[in-house]
């Protein structure tokens, strides 16, 4: 019970310190949430939306899955996704991977974990994407880095794809998508420069076009 007796005395001090730098933090914060920004990230406890981007509670809408994936047929992602980008109105979703993500790790080898299986083998389509790239690669670290900022990339790409981003895009000509990657090691976050926005061009067949009423 230590751990979760220090989890309950946490948060009464960082209520403490909240109330000490602004006596109506929790008042403002109680009356509604305009967030600029959709976080799609890692569930790895290192990787804490607000912890490394320096803001506050109220500024980042996040969430979060194994790998940062963007998984068509997954009604959660789409669910937030949907929320933010019509109702919150979001201006932009970054996809934050991160160097060392174990889900990405293992997707590069052939043991069996159990359920996450079938929640990888998205990861190793991209692999299978990106093969030749990769395979030309020797040094197993820097594959394993660069996969890890490949699965970003393929899940900015595959937000662009879903119906909630080109109808937002049509209508408002917003969100910007961005993919970032996380060091563990030195704290930094690397933009990928693969932003996508209502100007980016998609194959036809991903295009998604206005269903026309009878």
């Amino acid at each position: 019970m230590e751990i979760y007796q220090k989890l309950l005395d946490g948060n009464k001090a960082w209520v403490a310190k909240r109330l000490q730098e602004d006596p109506t933090f929790f008042e403002r914060l109680s009356k509604g949430q305009s967030p600029q920004v959709l976080w799609i990230g890692c569930s790895d406890s290192r990787v804490p939306a607000n912890e490394i981007t320096g803001t506050l509670p109220g500024e980042i809408f996040v969430h979060r899955n194994i790998a940062n994936m963007v998984i068509h047929t997954d009604m959660n992602m789409l669910s937030v996704l949907d929320y933010a980008v019509n109702v919150l109105k979001v201006r932009h979703v970054i996809v934050c991977g991160h160097y060392g993500c174990g889900g990405v790790q293992a997707a590069m080898g052939s043991q069996q974990f159990g359920l996450i299986d079938n929640w990888i083998r998205h990861i190793k389509d991209v692999y299978r994407l990106h093969e030749q790239e990769l395979e030309s690669i020797s040094d197993p670290q820097a594959r394993f880095d660069r996969l890890v900022e490949l699965n970003v990339m393929e899940q900015v790409f595959d937000l662009s794809k879903t119906s909630i981003i080109q109808n937002a895009w049509k209508t408002r000509q917003l969100p910007y998508i961005h993919g970032w990657v996380y060091s563990i090691k030195d704290g930094l976050i690397r933009d990928l420069k693969v932003s996508m926005d209502h100007t980016s061009k998609l194959p036809p067949y991903f295009r998604s076009e206005n269903p026309v009423l009878a």
